[in-house]
């Protein structure tokens, strides 16, 4: 069932910067991340659907009815943004209650919400404290909590992570997709993180310039990023000249299955782990520039005809490389664009 229909959304602003065409649907229960730089209209659209930002044209349509009309308040939507936005003065009961008690809920149905949502986001018993009492990530989590009370057929999200580190930005990860799982809500996250895009979404929605680049499960989107833009911005990857004839595709004398059938000189895109080392004259000839062990696995810095490579390998297999060795390269699989 289709929980969000976004069609054919454009807002633009004077700056030129905005989203144009903007056609997007959101299954029930599931987590789509909006995920690009800066200025690519995430954020946008993201607004659009809160009810924040008014679009040039198009629709917006929740459980099937049209929310264009309707404010903020009225949408089936609630909003988590990167600040925390509590009101200080209020102890976190008061500011998870707010929102309830403007909806008309009785007292009962109040405390036994709010202690619901509290083991919901792991901080049961903080209905007291106040919000410069909580660590920022726990501030987050309460934010959370309260956009889960107002119960939103759709939850927005944005960049909601952002001010944390690096250690508790992995933790909430972990913790919303566990909420996610449990409370089967809808929600729409906006990140210009690739990796936390690729860890908690379903289906991740790449932006550029204010246009669609690819929808796909991150899987799809790591694996076979349809476009240049996707493949330089999802993950990493070198980039290399290559020649192809319609049946190969030929790089330094190497030859890879054409399975795009291009033609012409294209940019040939390798992931580091897609780099495999092979016996001398089997390969194209490299010399390594530098080993860097990053945890289990190493990173290898290869000088070669086509530039300089980037290889990840397993740790174990670098123990005896040295800088300025040479060595033989080979690429397990390869992508090609025009």
């Amino acid at each position: 069932m289709i929980q969000l229909s976004i069609q054919n959304l454009a807002k633009r602003y004077k700056t030129g910067e905005g989203v144009s065409d903007i056609n997007l649907d959101v299954k029930k229960g599931e987590l789509v991340t909006l995920l690009g730089p800066s200025g690519c209209g995430k954020t946008t659209v993201l607004r659009s659907i809160g009810g924040f930002l008014e679009p040039d044209s198009g629709d917006i349509l929740i459980e099937g009815k049209s929310v264009l009309k309707l404010p903020p308040e009225k949408r089936p939507t609630a909003m988590v943004f990167q600040g925390y936005n509590l009101w200080p003065h209020m102890t976190v009961y008061n500011n998870l209650a707010f929102g309830l008690k403007i909806r008309k809920k009785n007292k009962k149905e109040i405390e036994e919400a709010i202690s619901r949502v509290l083991d919901l986001v792991r901080l049961p018993g903080a209905e007291k404290k106040f919000p410069g009492e909580l660590s920022g990530g726990q501030q987050q989590r309460i934010a959370v909590a309260r956009a889960f009370l107002l119960e939103p057929a759709v939850l927005l999200l944005d960049e909601p992570f952002s001010a944390l580190d690096a250690k508790l930005r992995h933790e909430m990860r972990e913790e919303l997709r566990d909420i996610q799982a449990k409370t089967g809500l809808t929600m729409v996250f906006v990140t210009h993180d690739q990796e936390e895009a690729l860890s908690i979404s379903d289906n991740i929605v790449v932006m550029n310039a204010g246009n669609i680049e690819q929808m796909a499960s991150p899987q799809v989107i790591y694996d076979k990023p349809r476009t240049l833009f996707t493949a330089q911005f999802i993950g990493k990857m070198n980039f290399i000249k290559g020649n192809a004839d319609g049946i190969h595709v030929n790089v330094n004398q190497l030859l890879f299955d054409n399975t795009e059938h291009l033609d012409g000189e294209v940019t040939v895109a390798v992931r580091p782990e897609d780099i495999l080392f092979v016996k001398p004259d089997e390969g194209l000839a490299a010399k390594v520039h530098q080993v860097m062990i990053l945890g289990h696995y190493a990173e290898v810095a290869l000088e070669t005809d086509c530039g300089l490579l980037k290889a990840f390998l397993p740790r174990d297999t670098v123990k005896n490389l040295q800088a300025g060795q040479g060595v033989s390269v080979t690429f397990s699989k390869l992508l090609a664009y025009k």
